[in-house]
């Protein structure tokens, strides 16, 4: 091949794995039609399989995209490679190397750099049998389609990080909407528990009656901002410690109509928070307030979230009341199909009562107390998990492992985004999802320490703190290299919590009483 067709199969080359713009940002596509593309060159004798390999700013590299390979958190392959180094002429490596995969022996291994203004981020590796030796026009041609690949793989890299800073955006508009309900709990007496629990009991009970994913997020958007009206209710009612007076409680039902002219827009997350905020005290039966609406007049956000706020409230302590029981507070919402709830959100509510029971115990007001048992029913076994659960990681107090468990499923709700290719945007969302569930987590677990003066507090505390720094550490680098990032902070997720767990929360054990 000459110089002159070199340049035009390049050309070639890079309009055939550009033509397909739904696939054009998905790597292992992209390796699957590259290595189609070459077997029409039979100066190239390659194998059937090919990887990208990128560079984290630690310096390491993690296979992001394969073909004809296991992906990265199957492969038994090990990559002996070296960090990149800045690039002069884009100088193609070529290697012969032990195979320790499933094809076993000895392969060349070609190294082809991704490069950008002449920093490497990565190679695009290619195998071949172990008696090729390219030629000089064969490594001038590898060249050209690593420079090919570079803008391509960056091309990818670049949509990733859009999606993103789309998500960051989104973010910014909930913070603004999320703000509205923290300053309202600053003035009442309910505890920020108490607006997790109810968020996601709203959630449990929406899952259960099969409202969609995107209207979920909605609700949970939506759930905190449901007594934001409080701000304009003067103190002396608010935080009344006794039973309201029927002026003062007419005063107090003007919080819901407060709450929609402060939730002004036409944004689906204000609509969504509107309808919340000025109904989840109308009733089924007509008898509720501030409108008397009836039946499904009653947005069904508002109706969802009324069964969630009225069994946490009825199952929590005030300093007017005492708590009920689970089973007292239940059968009342169950008695109240079709006079104060939806029938068909009350069959929801019992549906989804196994999980709430699980949040209510994991978003509790009390202390942790070591030698309580759990009163929940065990976790279904989960299939084909990626981290598993096994008794061994007991620490030896139940609500400590069903904190545990609970980040499990989140790190395997994690890696089935990213094994089955979902795009960074879910990722990121999955990851500030752990970020904040661990945020929680640590600190229940410390206030049981400081309790109980666990000894090892301030260790444990440094480990939490520089946990989060990590997290922080992944998503910022999502904007980066947004292909790695997800494959990095997976690793370390199930490496830094077994370890974690096995090491450090194992001495918790020591909080447990011995039996008399």
């Amino acid at each position: 091949m000459n110089k002159e067709e070199e340049l035009l199969a390049i050309r070639n080359l890079v309009f055939e794995l550009s033509i397909n713009s739904q696939d054009m940002y998905d790597l292992d596509v992209l390796l699957e039609r590259l290595l189609s593309i070459l077997r029409d060159y039979p100066d190239l004798p390659l194998e059937e399989r090919a990887a990208v390999v990128l560079s984290n700013p630690r310096g390491n590299l993690y296979q992001v995209a394969q073909f004809g390979m296991e992906p990265a958190w199957k492969t038994s392959f090990k990559w002996e490679l070296k960090a990149c180094e800045n690039l002069s002429d884009s100088p193609i490596q070529s290697s012969l190397i032990e195979d320790s995969g499933a094809e076993g022996g000895v392969r060349r291994l070609l190294l082809l750099p991704l490069a950008k203004s002449q920093h490497c981020f990565g190679y695009t590796l290619l195998f071949a049998a172990p008696l090729y030796h390219p030629s000089e026009i064969d490594l001038d041609f590898l060249a050209d389609i690593a420079r090919a690949l570079s803008s391509l793989v960056q091309r990818s890299m670049e949509h990733e990080t859009l999606q993103v800073r789309d998500l960051e955006l989104e973010d910014m508009r909930k913070d603004a909407i999320r703000s509205l309900g923290v300053a309202s709990q600053f003035r009442d007496d309910d505890t920020g528990w108490h607006i997790m629990r109810m968020t996601n009991y709203a959630i449990a009970i929406a899952k259960a009656y099969g409202l969609p994913e995107e209207q979920r997020e909605l609700l949970h958007i939506a759930v905190p901002m449901h007594d934001v009206g409080k701000i304009g209710i003067p103190d002396s009612i608010l935080l009344k410690p006794g039973k309201l007076t029927p002026e003062e409680f007419k005063i107090m039902q003007t919080h819901t109509e407060i709450g929609v002219s402060i939730l002004t827009g036409k944004d689906p997350m204000i609509v969504a928070a509107r309808d919340i905020a000025g109904s989840h005290h109308e009733q089924w039966d007509g008898s509720g307030y501030p409108r008397g609406l009836a039946g499904e007049e009653i947005p069904l956000m508002a109706r969802i979230c009324a069964v969630a706020d009225v069994f946490d409230a009825l199952t929590s302590v005030r300093p007017y009341k005492k708590s009920w029981s689970v089973e007292d507070a239940s059968g009342w919402v169950s008695a109240q199909a079709g006079k104060h709830f939806d029938p068909a959100i009350v069959k929801a509510f019992e549906a989804a009562f196994p999980e709430i029971l699980r949040i209510r115990e994991l978003y509790r007001d009390e202390i942790i107390d070591p030698n309580r048992p759990s009163v929940l029913q065990p976790i279904p076994v989960r299939e084909n998990a990626w981290v598993e659960w096994h008794e061994d990681l007991s620490v030896g107090i139940d609500t400590i492992d069903e904190h545990h468990r609970y980040l499990f499923d989140l790190i395997n709700d994690l890696f089935e985004v990213v094994s089955n290719k979902r795009g960074v945007r879910e990722v990121a969302r999955l990851i500030m999802c752990t970020d904040s569930y661990a945020r929680v987590h640590f600190r229940i677990e410390e206030q049981m320490m400081q309790h109980f003066q666990y000894e090892g507090i301030h260790r444990q505390e440094q480990q939490h703190h520089a946990f989060e720094a990590k997290i922080r550490e992944f998503y910022a680098e999502l904007h980066d290299n947004p292909l790695i990032a997800q494959f990095d902070v997976l690793s370390y997720l199930r490496d830094w919590l077994i370890h974690h767990i096995r090491v450090e929360d194992a001495q918790l054990s020591t909080l447990v009483s011995s039996p008399a």
